[in-house]
């Protein structure tokens, strides 16, 4: 990628003005098309969104950013949309065992509610704050029971010589308790709010397991397993690599092998996946610095946290920005698939949405934006100023070159936000317009969503401002 170090938030505001410009006419067109008993909207087919049974992960983004666009506008009537819809929909989710995706349902709606109020963006209402609080409480709680333990004892740490951290269990997938997917550490929000809150898992015999601690071990043992840090772990080890999916024995808990379900391998990088780790990993970085020391002591203590959290996160940001990135910031769908030796030397120029080899996918950069500016605001505030300023910057390129065409979707006939998303490239469920031979120009409900809290989050930025999940 080549990082733009002149930009600024300030000199984005007009795209951003313009993605809430054009999300307020895509959330309306959407609401006044969409069929609830068709399902959620998931992805477009030819510019509608349509449904696809897997599971019901995205609602919490459709009505998530309703919330996002009043926060970034002030449009009472998109306020008044999220919140009716949430009440009306949202419950099902609370209480969903069977899924790993609490944090981007709940956290999308039930966390922004609470937000925009603590913020002052709300008017006051303690009964409206009690029924949010009372919501993530229980979804954070119900997702950290889906849990599943390794056979690791031992303490453990991407660096040489440092204090670790067990890698002892896991918030195991839809596809059963053999399975860590690395997008479940996006759901970790939802276990660290619900403790931020007071609140803990109760089991067998009154017990109670702390949010928290179940968070960062979930957490040590994705970037365990999940991560690779060039270290000879297997034949393609290279730093920043991301493996979709672990596997394990449940028998005695052993690591059996990497594997994938949306990526092309297990040895290469699903884009996306490797996204939700940057992400994920940077804020919660930020939710760290809310914790008091003692709370860590169990975990191994705040620098062995700190330490395993920062070097996930600016590993799996350092292979995306010199590894499988475009020059413009965008990747393809995944770092190395069937045919991505036919688009000769990618990196050094822009991505190409319309090529005929792989596909490239906006919304893995959407979502690892947010991440580097995150990350890069950390680190500043931690000492590493040049190291902050590089991915801060990579953060600000990325949003250039998305919120704009022809990433950004001007047509008014056209129901999503973000054009050029993939969904399941292996399953073959994206759309492939006539003419072409890979898919292209559709959108996805997270890729709007997250395109929407990288363009908030830059606004923020650009006034002085800043907002976290929490």
């Amino acid at each position: 990628m080549k990082i733009n170090a002149a930009l600024t938030p300030a000199k984005l505001a007009k795209k951003t003005t313009r993605v809430f410009e054009l999300a307020g006419e895509k959330i309306r067109a959407v609401d006044a098309a969409w069929d609830p008993a068709k399902g959620t909207p998931v992805f477009t087919v030819q510019g509608k969104y349509t449904s696809r049974g897997w599971t019901e992960w995205t609602q919490g983004f459709q009505f998530g950013m309703a919330f996002l666009h009043f926060d970034a506008t002030g449009d009472t009537a998109m306020l008044e949309r999220g919140r009716v819809k949430t009440v009306r929909h949202m419950a099902s989710h609370v209480s969903h065992v069977g899924v790993h995706d609490h944090g981007f349902n709940n956290v999308s709606t039930y966390g922004n509610q609470r937000r925009l109020m603590l913020e002052g963006k709300t008017r006051f209402n303690q009964a409206e704050l009690d029924y949010t609080e009372i919501e993530l409480k229980a979804s954070g709680a119900v997702q950290a029971a889906r849990y599943a333990t390794t056979n690791c004892r031992q303490p453990w740490s991407p660096l040489a010589g440092a204090a670790g951290v067990v890698p002892g269990g896991y918030v195991y997938s839809f596809n059963g308790p053999q399975s860590l997917f690395a997008d479940t550490i996006r759901s970790m929000r939802s276990l660290v709010v619900a403790h931020q809150l007071g609140h803990a898992l109760m089991g067998e015999g009154d017990k109670p397991t702390n949010l928290l601690h179940r968070a960062i071990e979930h957490a040590a043992t994705t970037a365990r397993f999940n991560v690779f840090f060039g270290q000879g772990r297997d034949s393609y080890d290279v730093r920043g690599r991301v493996a979709h999916e672990s596997i394990f024995n449940r028998n005695d808990g052993q690591f059996r092998c990497p594997s994938s379900q949306q990526g092309y391998s297990p040895f290469t990088t699903w884009t996306r996946g490797a996204a939700w780790i940057i992400c994920g990993y940077a804020e919660q970085l930020e939710f760290l610095d809310t914790v008091k020391g003692a709370e860590l002591d169990a975990v191994g203590g705040r620098r062995a946290v700190t330490d395993l959290f920062l070097e996930t996160a600016r590993a799996t940001s350092d292979y995306y920005i010199d590894g499988y990135s475009a020059k413009d910031g965008i990747p393809y769908w995944d770092s190395a698939a069937l045919n991505t030796h036919r688009l000769g030397d990618f990196t050094k120029r822009a991505a190409d949405p319309f090529n005929a080899h792989e596909p490239v996918d906006s919304s893995a950069a959407a979502i690892a934006a947010q991440g580097f500016l995150r990350l890069g605001r950390w680190l500043d505030a931690n000492g590493e100023k040049a190291a902050g300023k590089k991915y801060f910057q990579a953060g600000l390129t990325i949003a250039d070159t998305l919120f704009d065409e022809p990433y950004l979707s001007t047509d008014k006939k056209h129901q999503g936000l973000l054009l050029h998303s993939v969904y399941h490239r292996p399953n073959g469920w994206d759309h492939i317009p006539k003419g072409q031979k890979v898919p292209c120009g559709e959108s996805s409900m997270w890729g709007d969503y997250h395109a929407m809290e990288l363009a908030l989050l830059i606004q923020r930025l650009g006034e002085g401002k800043y907002y976290t999940f929490f």
